[in-house]
């Protein structure tokens, strides 16, 4: 919580003209010792901080440096607390409603009237989601090792990893490390993440790449489809897709034409249309996916249907 610290402090000596360390101990919930450190740690990394001594005393930002206070206005700040709102919504903790609230102390008319962006990071796994990524966070911050069991489309393995960043993206959250198994920089989703522990390993923290995250990247394509679609399905392409990846056919059919990334996610994705969507090309996974669905349907007719399973 360190740099969330400091980051608080710089916040608002931004908004106050000067401050004392006991009000920023107290605003802070931590010693005046650990104000004053924090202080030192802020001048070394550029900011022009003056300490004056007496009873007008106090801490400030050296006057020549005000000008760059209209850095942050107050609609920028609010973005910003809007997304420290955000991570609240998956850590299950008010830390960071605790932040805003330091952050915004005595500074009405900086950071004034309601939120107008609200971001919810949150997702159906949330309440296993939250115990993971902290566990995460505090492997990241204390620099241990975290080993888990990974499930994949490749079956199941255990993994033991250095971590090093949590992700949030394609509306769902990842952690990026060094795995010990690949002997190289990996990308986990965290719920496919089971069983995970903090160890007591420490490591030694390499030069991180960053991963690369354009969709291009992660999702290659290779395959061109060309599907009809109902015109009940307009919603789902527009939403998924966009206005512009089909076009409206005479009868109000919709044609739709992508560059698809692979054949299992193309299967499984046709499957949620039911009926009202039919893949024209390419033609050899047109033909796969009728034997599937001629295996469906023979399954559902099978006789003994309704029967029952142990336990269910």
């Amino acid at each position: 919580m360190k740099i969330d610290r400091q980051i608080g402090i710089l916040a608002v000596l931004l908004q106050k003209d000067i401050v004392t360390a006991p009000y920023l101990a107290r605003q802070f919930e931590v010693s005046r010792r650990t104000i004053n450190r924090d202080i030192e740690d802020l001048c070394r990394a550029g900011i022009p901080i003056v300490t004056k001594q007496g009873i007008n005393g106090g801490i400030s930002i050296m006057e020549n440096y005000k000008f760059d206070r209209t850095l942050l206005n107050s609609s920028e700040m609010q973005d910003i607390l809007a997304g420290l709102r955000s991570l609240d919504s998956v850590s299950g903790t008010n830390r960071y409603g605790k932040l805003m609230e330091k952050l915004s102390a005595g500074s009405s008319d900086f950071i004034a009237g309601d939120p107008s962006v609200l971001i919810d990071l949150s997702s159906w796994y949330k309440e296993s989601l939250a115990p993971k990524i902290e566990q995460i966070r505090t492997a990241i911050e204390r620099t241990r090792e975290l080993e888990f069991a990974y499930y994949s489309p490749r079956g199941e393995t255990k993994r033991l990893i250095e971590p090093y960043y949590l992700i949030f993206r394609w509306s769902s959250w990842y952690v990026w490390g060094w795995c010990r198994v690949r002997e190289d920089f990996r990308l986990f989703k965290l719920n496919r993440m089971e069983e995970i522990k903090v160890t007591d390993r420490e490591f030694t923290r390499r030069q991180v790449p960053l991963p690369d995250l354009r969709n291009e990247t992660i999702f290659p394509g290779g395959i061109m489809v060309k599907i009809l679609f109902e015109p009940e399905c307009k919603w789902k392409l527009i939403e998924e897709f966009g206005a512009g990846s089909f076009r409206e056919l005479d009868d109000g059919r919709l044609l739709f034409q992508a560059d698809y990334t692979n054949k299992e996610n193309l299967t499984a994705w046709l499957l949620t249309f039911g009926d009202r969507a039919e893949l024209l090309e390419p033609k050899e996974i047109r033909k796969e996916f009728g034997e599937i669905l001629r295996r469906i349907e023979s399954r559902y007719r099978q006789k003994g249907r309704g029967r029952t399973v142990d336990g269910v």
